[in-house]
């Protein structure tokens, strides 16, 4: 295929982008991509574009070209609502106070445990093909609502069954330590132990069912001592860990993650100095998510000063049925711009090089070059900053995945 007449060719290069080289992509005028074996075999400038038979060309009618976007932190599958904890929260309660009253991930966790596989996969299907028509092409899944073994391996299971279904990229990941059941109060230490029991993660590890670990670390949730318990049994099974940190309070959920050379750190909203310095030893990538802020109304993580700092900020939906039902990572990277103070090429690095990195996949997507997968978007925008100063506007006009048109 060859993608001509594109108006504005955004060339971000491979993650992951740290702090100042956020601000690297450059972009090319009235350009072309050419695309083999689902691969970029070459792009530049229209008028120097080798003469050969290219294939079927695909006419970008002067609009912007960018990488397909990476989603690196969504709770997908999930079934069921909690419409009714929106309405609490706008009435004054907190997203923690009604989780410590038996609301919040319970609430999904018992829908989820009804839930079968099939009814997991088809609830799960439209919010997938919303994300791809938003221009998603890869994007992070994680269990986390069944909270026992076998409804946890139902969930990885369903994500799986996923993968076949749809054209978006799913890369799975292993969430059981995200919050305690209710038959475990009073007894965390037993669920640890359980949901990281070495014939679970030799289950999930054998049937590849995972590529991550992740742990909820936070004031509500798990201390470090018993997260660490899990991500290094994770380890020991080939899954790479991932953090919930810093979401809710400071309790070094951060130092963690660098102690452990997580690939993410993800919410951050509540990182201080110590965290921001341990994530840039370990290379770990910080994973923003300002629609949980936004949905919440709780400040923002201060990306400014991460990117400052010299982090390689990522940019993400989490979405999820209770703290940021959103499944639009343009909005996302809108309220980034609008609300972070993050320039339009930072948000677009956030959500393709340094996305791709959080996700372990930077050698092959999220970035315009020679062999990267021909994973790419085209715009009605004529810039990238047009489309950022337009939030609320759907402005995709194609979706490509591994050099195939896959929407619409």
């Amino acid at each position: 295929m060859l993608i001509h007449n594109i108006g504005e060719l955004a060339v971000v290069p491979p993650g992951p982008l740290r702090g100042a080289a956020m601000r690297s992509t450059t972009t090319m005028a009235d350009a072309a991509v050419a695309i083999e074996d689902g691969r970029i075999a070459w792009f530049g400038p229209r008028r120097v574009l080798p003469q050969r038979d290219w294939g079927p060309a695909l006419d970008a009618e002067g609009g912007t070209v960018i990488p397909g976007l990476i989603d690196c932190h969504t709770h997908i599958p999930f079934v069921g609502s909690r419409s009714h904890e929106f309405v609490r929260r706008l009435a004054g309660e907190t997203y923690l106070s009604i989780m410590q009253s038996g609301g919040g991930i319970r609430v999904t966790t018992e829908a989820v445990r009804r839930a079968t596989q099939e009814q997991l996969v088809a609830e799960s299907l439209p919010r997938l093909g919303r994300m791809l028509a938003s221009g998603v092409t890869t994007c992070e899944c994680k269990s986390g609502y069944g909270l026992t073994p076998e409804d946890e391996l139902k969930q990885l299971r369903a994500i799986r069954d996923l993968c076949g279904g749809q054209p978006i990229e799913l890369i799975p990941t292993f969430l059981g330590a995200h919050a305690l059941p209710a038959e475990f109060e009073g007894r965390v230490e037993a669920f640890i132990d359980g949901i990281s029991d070495e014939a679970l993660l030799s289950t999930i590890a054998g049937e590849r069912l995972a590529r991550f670990c992740d742990v909820f670390c936070d004031r509500g949730a798990f201390d470090v001592a018993q997260a660490r318990r899990v991500l290094e049994r994770g380890l020991r099974h080939g899954l790479r860990p991932k953090l919930h940190a810093d979401e809710l309070a400071q309790i070094g959920a951060t130092r963690l993650a660098g102690e452990l050379g997580a690939i993410s750190a993800d919410h951050l909203e509540h990182i201080d100095d110590g965290g921001i310095a341990a994530l840039a030893a370990a290379g770990t990538i910080a994973v923003v998510l300002p629609g949980t802020s936004f949905f919440l109304g709780i400040p923002h993580a201060d990306a400014r000063r991460m990117i400052g700092a010299g982090l390689a900020v990522a940019l993400a939906t989490d979405c999820n049925p209770g703290s940021s039902v959103i499944g639009s990572l343009p909005l996302i990277m809108n309220i980034a711009c609008c609300q972070l103070r993050m320039l339009p090429v930072e948000a677009l690095a956030a959500c393709t090089a340094n996305a791709a990195a959080a996700v372990g996949e930077a050698h092959r997507v999220g970035a315009i070059g020679p062999g990267f997968d021909a994973d790419l978007v085209a715009l009605d925008a004529p810039s990238l900053a047009e489309w950022m100063y337009t939030p609320g506007r759907s402005r995709v006009r194609t979706v490509i995945k591994r050099g195939r048109v896959v929407w619409p």
